[in-house]
């Protein structure tokens, strides 16, 4: 499969590729072909397997050979503005880019997390995408905790005393239960925007601590550098 460097620790001897088909694979040195530089946006080769990429080389490291260096010395100088049109190196994958988009609106960042990202574990997330996930998931949820109690008055589910609130209870149920995974992934990507495993999201689940530990990790601004789950995200200032 071909993909394209995101970061390689020289020193440390690890890294990521993301793939031709958009996931991302790490990988060691012993991974590597030849020992090649494999600086950030190197276009490689290599074997996929488990989430680990293996036997990798690099492609956009090969040269012209002698000859052809010779030949392109030999071209007219009116020919040489033509260098400049000279195909750029295709990136692959989420996180290929390495210009930033745009910011993205709060709303975008809400519908991108339960579309695109419904399963993404993986990246970055700066503070203005955790909480505009947050405000519009709040303002949904009153929305839908309206209908419910608006349905079940006119069923007349409240007017005898054993009966529950059996449409409020259900339809919140399913919003909270099918928007649960992606908050859960949200909260992973902004742990490693602060330079922390996304394991700690799991915090979530201990009794009282763990919502306060949350907010804390979602109030630390963003690391204003490459670390080694992504880029800097969009739109965020050095």
């Amino acid at each position: 499969m071909r993909g394209e460097v995101l970061h390689y620790d020289e020193a440390q001897g690890f890294g990521f590729i993301t793939g031709a088909d958009g996931n991302r694979y790490t990988f060691a040195r012993e991974n590597l072909r030849r020992e090649v530089s494999m600086a950030k946006g190197t276009a490689v080769e290599f074997q996929p397997g488990g989430g680990q990429a293996r036997d990798i080389f690099s492609i956009s490291a090969q040269t012209a050979n002698p000859a052809a260096g010779a030949a392109a010395a030999s071209v007219a100088p009116s020919q040489a503005g033509n260098a400049s049109a000279a195909p750029q190196p295709q990136h692959f994958g989420r996180f290929a880019k390495i210009e930033p988009d745009e910011a993205t609106g709060l709303w975008g960042y809400f519908w991108r997390c339960l579309t695109e990202n419904y399963f993404n574990f993986a990246g970055r997330a700066r503070r203005k995408e955790f909480w505009g996930y947050c405000l519009f998931w709040t303002i949904v949820m009153i929305a839908i905790l309206s209908i419910g109690l608006f349905s079940d008055y006119a069923m007349g589910n409240f007017e005898v005393s054993d009966e529950m609130a059996l449409v409020t209870v259900g339809v919140c149920g399913l919003f909270v239960l099918g928007t649960f995974l992606p908050w859960l992934g949200l909260v992973a990507r902004r742990l490693h925007d602060i330079g922390l495993t996304g394991w700690l999201s799991l915090l979530f689940f201990v009794p009282s601590v763990g919502g306060l530990a949350i907010l804390v990790f979602a109030l630390i601004p963003t690391q204003t550098k490459e670390n080694q789950w992504g880029p800097v995200p969009a739109g965020v200032r050095n």
